[in-house]
């Protein structure tokens, strides 16, 4: 995969702003509120049919109506926004939790489809895909040498539950096509993305966002992990840029006691919703600790805040993303919407952790970038939220609002000073892309490892951290890596291991020597 020079560095950071921006889209109850309808014709509506009816030149009205919507957006806040019907359609689906498909995880390389992982027991695994499969043709579509969006490539792919798909695939090891009758069933979209243990008595869940399922996945996890002796229970909400209020709402409620207050909200009446803990926790006694840091936002920061204010847990890592403004949703016939920003949610003591965004859009957007200048994400004291006020918690805690939850226990990025590129770099999608090719090669290389015999291989030698740092010049991403080689190795390492085993392997070997983890584990 060829990446332009110039563009890298847009779609690295494009790539962390989208987390935190979906995530604050959809920070609101998974139910739409209103249903947008025209009763009347307004001024702009009939600016538009003018336009439509008079104008000199063909104008696409939809482009105008979209512009405009979106300049009158830009004027209230950087949370209420606009989505297309192609967005709203791919939020929606990741946010259900699951969809209806054959189950795999892909992506174009060079001019095909290209296999990274079937999806564990889901439709394609069970028919015999295997990594590194091409897929040449969905039925009678040609889907290689050709240059097919994402979403034309997914249309092909999906369709009805217990539907049948004729998948022909070219496999390199066999160097030979074959067939797969594959009947498409619902593949999963977990948002709980490990629950293991860290050690005999302490327990970790990875949630990546909020979605309809994640309540449930969670507590399934806690569950497992509870069999197993978990006594303590960390909680990862790093990069979780949030999703729905409620599923934050209820995995809180299974760690604070009856009639803790969890969440309130206000809108611009000054009416009050308060959300209380019920009776019915299951993990009210056990250590908690919450994990967080720039990149965690608006559900992930009630959930954080509810554990903080209420002298449940321990908040570890750095200052949040500050992300305290409620969205409903209104639907167009077009299947596009308008998330709107209807109130304040409150920790709670009563802070609102919502950053200041009076200065507009791009002020509030290079707030983020600014906590790399000024230290921020290596010092605790580098830590500036505008005129922050303080709040006590019940047991005399000083917390503090007007932007981002503040942790109890900092721990600084893990790079050295200056290479915050390095660190978003090891969880983009170009890490991912590097290890399929090398595996593409060279598969053989791990055929019939055991997990520990894979480890000590790996871990054995630079042959990989040298050649992803000469995939890094050749595809023109001038990084040096070997100030934070240790660090790349690991991801390195943790990323051939997801694609050769599974997720809990991933986590088993990028979490040893995780700074957070450490700080939890060394603190008792």
């Amino acid at each position: 995969m060829k990446l332009n020079s110039n563009l890298f560095p847009i779609f690295l950071f494009a790539a962390l702003a989208v987390g935190v921006v979906v995530g604050g889209w959809l920070n609101f109850p998974n139910q739409n509120y209103l249903v947008a309808k025209n009763n009347s014709k307004n001024k702009l509506n009939k600016l538009i049919d003018f336009i439509d009816s008079e104008y000199v030149d063909d104008v696409k009205s939809d482009s105008i109506v979209n512009l405009t919507i979106d300049n009158i957006l830009a004027q209230l806040d950087p949370h209420s926004v606009y989505i297309p019907p192609s967005e709203q359609a791919q939020v929606a689906e990741s946010m259900k939790g699951d969809f209806v498909g054959i189950g795999v995880n892909f992506y174009m390389y060079k001019d095909s489809v290209a296999i990274i992982k079937p999806v564990e027991n889901g439709p394609s695994e069970k028919a015999g895909i295997k990594a590194g499969d091409r897929i040449l043709y969905a039925d009678k579509t040609k889907l290689f040498g050709r240059k097919l969006p994402n979403d034309s490539l997914f249309s092909n792919l999906k369709g009805a539950e217990g539907s049948e798909i004729l998948v022909t695939v070219y496999r390199k090891s066999e160097n030979k096509k074959i067939k797969f009758k594959i009947k498409r069933g619902i593949v999963p979209i977990k948002s709980v993305d490990a629950a293991v243990l860290l050690n005999p008595t302490t327990g970790y869940i990875k949630i990546n966002r909020f979605a309809e399922t994640t309540y449930d996945e969670f507590k399934t996890g806690l569950t497992k992990l509870r069999e197993l002796g978990a006594k303590s229970l960390v909680i990862d909400l790093r990069d979780n840029g949030g999703g729905y209020m409620e599923q934050a709402i209820a995995i809180a409620d299974e760690l604070l006691k009856d009639k803790q207050l969890i969440v309130f909200t206000k809108n611009k009446k000054g009416t009050l919703q308060k959300t209380y803990a019920t009776a019915s926790g299951s993990f009210e006694s056990g250590k908690v600790v919450v994990l967080i840091n720039e990149n965690s936002a608006s559900a992930s920061e009630i959930l954080a805040g509810a554990i903080q204010d209420n002298d449940r847990g321990t908040i570890v890592g750095r200052r949040s993303f500050g992300k305290g403004l409620v969205q409903r949703e209104m639907d167009f016939d077009d299947g596009s919407a308008v998330r709107l920003t209807v109130a304040r949610y409150y920790t709670p003591t009563g802070r609102s952790i919502q950053k200041p965004y009076s200065k507009g859009n791009e002020s509030y957007s290079k707030e983020f970038d600014s906590r790399s200048t000024n230290g921020e994400l290596y010092h605790k004291d580098s830590i500036k939220t505008p005129k922050t006020p303080k709040f006590k918690t019940p047991k005399g805690r000083i917390v503090y609002g007007g932007g981002g939850i503040v942790p109890d226990v900092f721990v600084p990025l893990e790079v050295g000073y200056g290479s915050e590129h390095t660190a978003y770099l090891l969880e983009s999608g170009l890490l991912g892309h590097y290890v399929f090719e090398q595996l593409d090669r060279d598969r053989i290389v791990f055929k019939g490892l055991t997990f520990e015999q894979f480890k000590t291989k790996i871990d054995g030698t630079d042959l990989y951290f040298d050649a992803f740092q000469k995939y890094l010049f050749k595809n023109g991403i001038g990084m040096k890596l070997d100030n934070n080689k240790a660090l790349v190795k690991r991801y390195l390492s943790a990323e051939f291991a997801r694609q050769l085993y599974n997720e809990s392997k991933y986590y088993e070997i990028v979490l040893k020597d995780d700074a957070m983890i450490n700080a939890v584990l060394n603190k008792g």
